[in-house]
């Protein structure tokens, strides 16, 4: 599964994701995902979960969809937030 990274989008409600390793945070206005390719944040409305297959790396989802945002994969196996608590202390 590595590396192979690939979204669907049909009619701005289906949505098709594969290469998902893990669920970050889902709500129905955003979900957030650790894909192969760094992470991916969905937002809209209405947004569900309809399918997930970690072992396979997909993941489908319904919903009105608004925006994607794609971030890089950088500094994978840093503590989450570590960096925030850095700053905070300066």
């Amino acid at each position: 599964m590595e590396g192979k990274h690939k979204v669907m989008l049909t009619d701005r409600k289906y949505l098709l994701v594969e290469g998902v390793r893990h669920v970050e945070s889902f709500d129905e206005n955003e979900i957030t995902l650790d894909t192969t390719m760094g992470f991916l944040t969905l937002k809209g409305e209405g947004l569900h979960i309809t399918q997930l297959d970690l072992q396979k790396g997909n993941l489908t989802a319904e919903g009105f969809f608004a925006s994607f945002l794609f971030q890089e994969d950088k500094g994978r196996g840093r503590a989450k937030g570590k960096n925030v608590l850095k700053r905070l202390l300066k």
